[in-house]
């Protein structure tokens, strides 16, 4: 490619562009927006047309016990997601489906009641903190019937206060409404990111067009990590690896929004307004069909009817598959590349996404106007690509 000038190359600019209109790249083009800082976001498909269009919308907090910098992080995230909704909302007037309902684990067997009250006492301290109180209680009984079943819940159940749901493709609708109100945004989808030439300072994008920036986030799920490892040294491993999931939504009119989440064994369902209720997921590292549905999401209905007797007779309305990000050493992607500092990684939220992205990409943002990210060191992007540059 000759060097030709911007105005030669009939090249735009803007002060950020984020590549990636997921859950990341939309609260990251909030974040840079607030900083009155010019955005392009760009998507390679529909704006949150991919893991982040989901079903599920489970925000899940971390178990009580040994705690630590992530558990805090996440902790504070998702105390302070729920005022950023309502804000949202209030701004919008539309709704995220947002609900602090809380969570219900059944324990087969009684050890595992053992190791709960264990936690009780446990989150009684770690889930004590400014000003709220959130508790894990062990029960003899659930005080719904039938949710969950009594016969899987031998030795009790856990009665999490902490669990919240939302509307995965709520929230996301939330945040594009609030962004096309902004003059400062602007969009481009069905375009996606070709190459980054850092030297200077712009990108070619799959439209052929280029785009020079003032810095460049890179949101954009699974593909963000050959993107990311293009720059610098050649790494010894990926950076990170897509995961498929598969979820379903189910019509059952007699389930209460109201009612808690259900956990049990990697199988989440969750009651959502309108008489829905999501039921995920699955976790495939192999796949042939990435987007398509098969019989590992039939076993996860079954075993969702099985655990919940009130979903009997609910008609199952969407099923759905998607991929999710997980970098290479499994905690988010968060910050400036090693080799090229105006291009900062925001990706690999994996299953916390939802709960961390707003935390997430403040802290991306904040490395552009001179802020402490005050994340984790494992979140980094030099962390991510220490461990991709070992062998074995």
């Amino acid at each position: 490619m000759s060097d030709k000038s911007p105005a030669a190359a009939g090249q735009s600019s803007t002060d950020v562009l984020i590549a990636g209109g997921g859950i990341m790249g939309l609260w990251a083009a909030l974040e840079a927006d607030r900083a009155g800082l010019s955005t392009l976001l760009i998507d390679a498909g529909a704006l949150a047309g991919g893991a982040s269009g989901g079903l599920l919308g489970a925000l899940m907090p971390h178990m009580p016990d040994r705690w630590n910098d992530k558990k805090q992080l996440q902790f504070d995230a998702l105390l302070s997601l729920e005022g950023e909704i309502a804000a949202l909302e209030a701004e919008t007037g539309l709704s995220a489906g947002y609900r602090r309902a809380g969570r219900l684990i059944p324990l087969p067997k009684p050890h595992l009641r053992k190791i709960a009250e264990r936690h009780q006492a446990e989150a009684a301290s770690n889930w004590n903190q400014q000003g709220v109180r959130f508790s894990w209680d062990v029960l003899d009984a659930s005080p719904h019937p039938d949710w969950p079943n009594s016969d899987m819940a031998e030795a009790g159940l856990v009665s999490d206060t902490f669990a919240a749901r939302v509307s995965p493709r709520g929230l996301t609708a939330l945040l594009i409404a609030r962004l096309r109100r902004s003059p400062r945004v602007t969009f481009r989808e069905g375009v996606a990111l070709a190459a980054i030439h850092t030297e200077r300072g712009r990108v070619t994008l799959s439209d052929g067009s280029l785009v020079g920036f003032g810095h460049l986030i890179v949101a954009g799920g699974h593909a963000s990590f050959p993107l990311l490892s293009s720059l610098g040294p050649a790494l010894a491993r990926p950076l990170g690896q897509a995961v498929k999931g598969q979820a379903a939504l189910l019509a059952a009119p007699s389930v209460s929004s109201e009612l808690p989440l259900l956990y049990l064994d990697g199988l989440y369902i969750v009651p959502h307004e309108g008489g829905l209720v999501a039921i995920g997921s699955t976790s495939e590292d192999q796949f042939d069909a990435p987007h398509s549905t098969d019989r590992q999401l039939e076993s996860l209905i079954s075993r969702a009817m099985e655990l919940a007797p009130r979903l009997a007779g609910a008609a199952v309305v969407e099923r759905w598959a998607g991929l999710r990000p997980k970098a290479i050493d499994r905690d988010p992607m968060v910050g400036p590349h090693p080799s090229a500092e105006r291009v900062i990684a925001l990706t690999g939220g994996f299953k916390v996404s939802f709960g961390l992205a707003h935390v997430l990409a403040r802290a991306a943002v904040g490395t552009i106007v001179g802020r402490e990210a005050g994340l984790p060191e494992s979140f980094s992007t030099a962390h991510h690509l220490a461990v991709a540059a070992k062998l074995g």
